[in-house]
């Protein structure tokens, strides 16, 4: 893994190492697999952040399985805004379906809290989350995460699909902000 990398002048130190990342996404992938075998869910990614994850865990489905993707936003900088904005909607029918869910993040919660219930309207069979990383710390809304790769403290962390101000996505691991 790479020493500490500077992002519009806050330094971040090496958190999860890319193979860290890769095998618990397999891991994961193995018991979604195993899970909907025979039922060809239809996942959901969220833009931007989760864009890396959901491709890595499409690619280690062993199922038939559909994906589409939603843009929901409420963070800026290194803080959430507490308003959830839906920027692309979903173009796909979830009547009928097993949906799963695919968030880089979970932490205070608000942004499912707020599309989740928008999702059972449209009549899904079931709706499941995956997400990459939680921070329990930082919840302020009650949410189930049915499989889940990392439980992190409530420190900001960046990279493998995460920002800062729109940079750090491309990094192949996770950092986090280090404590000045």
């Amino acid at each position: 893994m790479a020493n500490s990398i500077q992002i519009h002048g806050k330094n971040f130190v090496p958190y999860l190492s890319e193979t860290a990342i890769k095998e618990k996404i397999k891991e994961m992938a193995a018991a979604i697999s195993k899970d909907y075998a025979g039922k060809r869910p239809l996942f959901i990614g969220i833009l931007n952040g989760a864009f890396m994850f959901a491709s890595d865990l499409f690619k280690e489905l062993t199922i038939e399985a559909e994906i589409s993707f939603i843009k929901l936003a409420s963070y800026s900088g290194t803080k959430s805004t507490g308003k959830v904005l839906t920027a692309i909607g979903l173009d796909a029918d979830i009547n009928g379906r097993h949906v799963i869910i695919i968030e880089d993040i979970v932490d205070t919660g608000k942004t499912l809290s707020s599309f989740l219930p928008q999702l059972e309207h449209q009549g899904p069979a079931s709706i499941k989350l995956a997400a990459l990383l939680t921070k329990p710390e930082a919840r302020t809304h009650p949410i189930t995460i049915d499989y889940l790769c990392f439980t992190i403290p409530n420190k900001f962390v960046v990279g493998y699909g995460l920002d800062y101000d729109s940079l750090g996505r491309n990094l192949k691991e996770i950092y986090q902000l280090k404590e000045e």
